[in-house]
């Protein structure tokens, strides 16, 4: 079976064929572009043909113009191809040669190759994740223009409805004034495309059953959730949660030789868009009563909270995983918090919002006309039961040991049932 290594660049391919007889390989250089490609395929290459290629920013638009024409290509990973193929001379010739030769003897360091679906999903979290940054680099520099002028930030939030006008209404040089008028342009500009593209991301999340799955887990919204299932693609190619975590570059570092240890940082391996997503999820569930923010409290105590962070968006990896190998949400959610989640995403996503209050035909609260108003919280099953997830299986043999000793027992046991709690009481109006 013939070979064929292409080292592909924004506007060149280089390309080597190695023949099914003989070392000598045919070369050939053509322009990256969709015409070019195909040109070349239709030409040279036949459904004998296997194809390597490294990963880069163009890499699955060739995959896509190339599978259906040859017999298969593998897409090489370009850190462990170099650490394999390490050279004094390197060329492009001599580089499109080398995929060749590790594809036909094997050798050849490969990623997964992401389905069409999940690579929309991909692009889409990416291009959220672009305007997210975006937005911040607009606010830094309208901080950086107050900051330069010694001008106090009013209390509260700077970019707030209130603080907004007052920075429209700000007097500043007239060089500095056109400046931020032109970041608050953009700032509104770029906080409406953010607005319709969580949209529109929300729509996918309401019909997709296992990003709502994975919206039980606390500090895990849409947005998070849909970073976590385009990263992970076909999660069944990981045999365990730890594997998927090693995928988010969120296992330390080893270093063994002989009867020497060191465990380092993370790894960093892997999207560090997601990377950071989960990081961000993570930095709240200090607070939660549950065995996730038990696990984050006894951390932060033994390491520092840096440490807890990042060793509970691990925990949220492997988590994840077993979820959807088990097809069952999270165990200890906070029903409040999961319910208002989910009301949030259906409001977005369809606009339904359902009706409050008592179900008809049952009594009144005991609070009821007492001046001090309640509200109820379902049992965690109702919850997930009326958001059409799957139900909650069986405690695992250990699991209630680590409750005990977790001391999250009695939040645990909270949650299976109703009850009821105060309701905020609205701010006095001005």
């Amino acid at each position: 079976m013939p070979f064929a290594g292409l080292d592909l660049h924004k506007k060149e391919v280089e390309a080597a064929i190695l023949p099914d007889h003989g070392n000598q390989p045919i070369r050939h250089r053509f322009p990256a572009t969709n015409e070019g490609i195909l040109a070349f395929a239709k030409s040279h290459l036949s459904k004998q043909h296997q194809v390597a290629v490294e990963a880069t920013t163009n890499t699955w638009a060739l995959v896509r113009l190339l599978q259906p024409l040859v017999h298969s290509v593998h897409v090489s990973n370009p850190v462990a191809t170099h650490a394999i193929a390490k050279s004094k001379v390197k060329t492009d010739k001599v580089d499109a040669l080398v995929l060749a030769q590790l594809l036909r003897s094997g050798f050849l360091p490969t990623v997964w190759t992401p389905d069409e679906t999940t690579s929309e999903l991909r692009r889409r979290c990416t291009e959220r994740a672009n305007l997210t940054h975006d937005r911040v680099r607009i606010k830094n520099r309208i901080h950086a223009i107050l900051h330069q002028h010694l001008i106090p930030l009013p209390a509260g939030d700077l970019f707030s409805e209130a603080n907004l006008a007052w920075l429209a209404k700000l007097t500043l040089p007239a060089f500095e004034q056109s400046c931020l008028a032109r970041q608050l342009f953009f700032l509104d500009m770029i906080d409406t495309e953010i607005t319709l593209f969580n949209d529109d991301l929300a729509r996918h999340a309401y019909h997709s059953p296992e990003v709502k799955l994975l919206m039980t887990i606390p500090g895990v919204d849409f947005p998070v959730a849909e970073t976590i299932l385009s990263t992970l693609g076909d999660w069944t190619r990981f045999p365990d949660g730890d594997h998927a975590a090693s995928y988010f570059g969120l296992v330390p570092s080893t270093y063994q030789s002989g009867d020497h240890c060191y465990h380092g940082p993370i790894t960093k391996k892997g999207k560090g868009h997601a990377r950071w997503m989960l990081v961000q999820a993570a930095q709240h569930l200090d607070k939660h009563p549950g065995p996730l923010g038990a696990s984050f409290r006894r951390l932060q105590k033994k390491k520092n909270r840096n440490m807890a962070v990042v060793a509970t968006a691990r925990k949220i990896v492997t988590i994840a995983w077993q979820m959807l190998k088990n097809n069952e949400p999270y165990r200890y959610a906070d029903p409040k918090t999961t319910q208002a989640k989910m009301s949030r995403l259906r409001v977005r996503a369809t606009g339904e919002r359902r009706k409050g209050g008592n179900p008809k035909g049952e009594p009144r609260p005991a609070s009821h006309g007492s001046g001090n108003p309640t509200r109820a919280v379902p049992a965690l099953e109702t919850v997930y039961a009326k958001e059409a997830l799957p139900p909650l299986l069986p405690l695992a043999p250990g699991e209630s040991k680590m409750l005990a000793e977790s001391g999250t027992a009695g939040y645990a046991a909270q949650i299976r049932r109703s009850y009821r709690v105060p309701k905020r009481k609205a701010p006095p109006s001005a």
